[in-house]
């Protein structure tokens, strides 16, 4: 299969669209990260994006819509609670965990009585719903298990001859998934942290940490959201996450240089380490670690290296989203100063 790869013109929304009902795949930009996508309402679509990724069948989808009356026919009784959040933070990085409707099919939802719904804030993204006219299944757009995609070359590079169009809408605002939240009458709970905060969401509600958050779930349980399963977002080489300040960490991976051995600092951090560097962002800035950090981890393959140390960030606000996707990248291996877990 040839695979175009095309701006977001008029025109070239129009083909994704025909091709999206056609019962085709396609990639898309999203504010948060690419998506593969594909008509939510058609099994045999949805089935497509398994195959083409490599997507466990039990990891259900989140499923992206353009306006609220979309929601509803996709929906079971949606507690009142969901209509506030959704009037403070849609169309944005935030998906509401809500009890399904019929129409959605468990290749979906992977079983669960729930489905994941999102209204991204990407004008491409919207207005390819809008002109399909279907709610669009759509996990990010990568092989699975690899560095997400912030940019459709990431896409081409990772499903070249696997899907017919990427519609390039530029590089992510916010670079990382969105933030999963469970609605209840009265909380809610994170599922899985992104752009919108803990911190913004208990303007509304009361809100729970999932321990799937920070802890590797049980072997069997089932997953109430993308993310929260399996080893995510991994670059070939081995990450281990450093728990340390910048003094302690420096000293640990210098005394482990060796041929392929890199290290993943904060901004202005390079000059401590004796090792080849790769930066996320800037440490008081975390809209800019969560930006550039899958950028980063792509980059790690790109350059060969076989174990990257990378510095602990902050888990409060976006920090707690950096740290979550860091965790599964490193396959929940953290360590302090002396090597020992933490």
């Amino acid at each position: 299969m040839e695979t175009q790869l095309l701006p977001a013109s008029p025109e070239s929304i129009a083909r994704a669209a025909a091709l999206l009902k056609e019962g085709s795949l396609i990639g898309l930009p999203t504010e948060t990260v690419y998506g593969l996508a594909a008509d939510a309402l058609n099994p045999a679509a949805v089935r497509k994006i398994f195959a083409a990724k490599g997507r466990p069948q039990d990891n259900p989808l989140i499923v992206h819509i353009c306006d609220l009356s979309m929601m509803e026919t996709l929906t079971s009784n949606p507690p009142e609670l969901t209509y506030e959040l959704a009037k403070a933070f849609w169309p944005g990085p935030m998906t509401m965990v809500l009890p399904k409707a019929t129409c959605l099919s468990d290749e979906v939802t992977a079983g669960l009585p729930t489905v994941g719904i999102r209204f991204p804030a990407h004008p491409a993204a919207q207005a390819i719903i809008r002109e399909s006219g279907l709610p669009l299944a759509a996990p990010s757009a990568n092989l699975s298990g690899s560095p997400s995609p912030t940019r459709a070359s990431h896409v081409y590079d990772d499903l070249q001859g696997k899907i017919p169009l990427i519609i390039d809408g530029g590089a992510c605002a916010v670079g990382l998934e969105s933030t999963v939240i469970a609605v209840m009458e009265d909380r809610i709970r994170l599922l899985r942290p992104g752009g919108i905060t803990a911190e913004q969401l208990r303007a509304y509600a009361p809100v729970e940490i999932d321990d799937g958050v920070l802890h590797q779930l049980d072997e069997g349980t089932k997953a109430a959201s993308p993310g929260m399963k399996y080893k995510h977002y991994s670059p070939k080489a081995k990450v281990i996450i450093v728990d340390a300040p910048l003094p302690d960490f420096a000293s640990f991976v210098n005394a482990r240089r060796e041929n392929g051995v890199y290290a993943m600092v904060f901004d202005g951090e390079e000059a401590l380490l004796q090792v080849p560097t790769l930066s996320f962002g800037v440490q008081d800035d975390q809209p800019s670690q969560a930006k550039v950090l899958f950028d980063s981890l792509r980059r790690c393959d790109e350059l060969g290296a076989k174990t990257v140390y990378v510095r602990a960030p902050q888990k409060d606000g976006i920090g707690l989203a950096v740290y979550n996707r860091l965790l599964r990248a490193a396959g929940f291996t953290v360590v302090g100063k002396d090597g020992n877990p933490v």
